[in-house]
């Protein structure tokens, strides 16, 4: 036991002297295997060095970390990413894991804070594509949004809330998309500066943070303005180009939220849309056309197939916002707008549709 705490003692001391940190990892299924070592440069991955394990599927590797200045480091075996760690100057860190990733981490709180997070988000996408229906994946959005804003608060001073504030939900859409957002990003800029003001992360986030209060501003000129009587949604169309709902320009909007993946909302489009849409927009009426189906090009390919004339939006995971605001827990689901007034009932079929139609245009 003195051998092993001496040992112990001269690792913590030689990472702290040097400027470093340790990691001792040991992959128990890759004997002998190159383990890739990464660096995350802000929004990008940085390569350090390509270390081979020993016989033992071992390998010890020292990480250049700044006094002040933690570092997330993450370890690969070939694509696989299978640790993750969030490390101090001084820090000798012991990593046990395997090639898919089930890993167990010590003598980093910080890193295995990183790991809790990492594991809350995996278990948010696996709700997200269990979800049959967008309610179930609408509840799954809000409950790790939620989770994700407790978290923030709860943790300070831990740099591990960068990560969880920067979560994706696809390319274009940010896990926090709200304007009021910009006040948590505030909040945790300034406490994390606090502590690490020469932090790269930090400044990141102090940046965007300005960035979320100017379009708060913004947001709160819009909102002060004289209010529609009915949600504003703004999603991309096929083009990327976002069209709000309240852009268009038309005596009726039909707001119709659909699933491009099932069968029968798809004639549902031929069979009593395509009939509307001739019928009723020489007179007046728009179609905004929702798609909650996540997989983008899916959708394209059936409103290109289909033809459809209509406005066609679909904003991946982010359209769960618009499935949350007007309440929608199945689809098809229309509803319609007139005189800029959201009607209070949800629209039926054709001829419901038709009936509504005949009294405004």
């Amino acid at each position: 036991m003195r051998n092993f705490s001496i040992a112990v003692l001269a690792a913590l001391v030689l990472a702290s002297c040097t400027g470093g940190a340790r990691i001792d990892c040991t992959v128990s299924d890759a004997p002998k295997a190159q383990l890739i070592v990464r660096q995350l440069d802000v929004n990008s991955y940085k390569t350090l060095d390509t270390v081979r394990t020993n016989a033992a599927g071992h390998m010890r590797y020292t990480v250049p970390v700044a006094a002040g200045e933690p570092e997330f480091v993450y370890i690969f075996y070939k694509d696989t990413r299978i640790a993750s760690l969030l490390l101090n100057a001084g820090d000798v860190v012991t990593v046990t894991t395997d090639t898919l990733g089930h890993s167990n981490i010590s003598g980093s709180e910080e890193s295995v804070k990183l790991a809790q997070t990492e594991a809350a988000s995996s278990r948010f996408w696996s709700r997200m594509l269990a979800g049959t229906t967008s309610a179930e994946v609408s509840r799954a959005y809000i409950d790790h949004y939620r989770e994700s804003v407790k978290y923030v608060l709860e943790n300070p001073r831990s740099l591990t809330v960068v990560p969880v504030l920067f979560e994706q939900l696809d390319p274009q859409t940010p896990l926090f998309n709200q304007y009021t957002d910009a006040i948590l990003f505030r909040q945790a800029a300034d406490s994390l500066m606090a502590v690490y003001p020469d932090s790269r992360f930090v400044k990141a986030l102090d940046k965007e943070a300005a960035r979320r209060e100017q379009v708060l501003k913004v947001g709160n000129l819009v909102a002060n303005a004289p209010r529609s009587g009915y949600p504003d949604v703004e999603l991309p169309n096929t083009e990327g180009r976002k069209v709000s709902l309240s852009s268009l320009d038309a005596k009726a909007v039909l707001v119709h939220f659909w699933d491009s993946s099932v069968a029968a909302q798809k004639m549902f489009n031929l069979d009593v849309l395509v009939p509307l849409w001739n019928k009723w927009n020489p007179r007046g009426l728009e179609i905004y056309a929702i798609d909650v189906n996540p997989d983008k090009a899916v959708w394209a390919s059936v409103v290109r197939a289909q033809n459809l004339p209509w406005v066609n939006v679909n904003g991946g995971y982010a359209t769960v916002q618009a499935v949350s605001l007007y309440n929608v827990a199945g689809t098809p689901t229309s509803f319609l707008i007139a005189d800029g007034t959201l009607t209070t009932t949800t629209v039926g079929g054709v001829d419901a549709i038709s009936r509504e139609l005949a009294k405004i245009l």
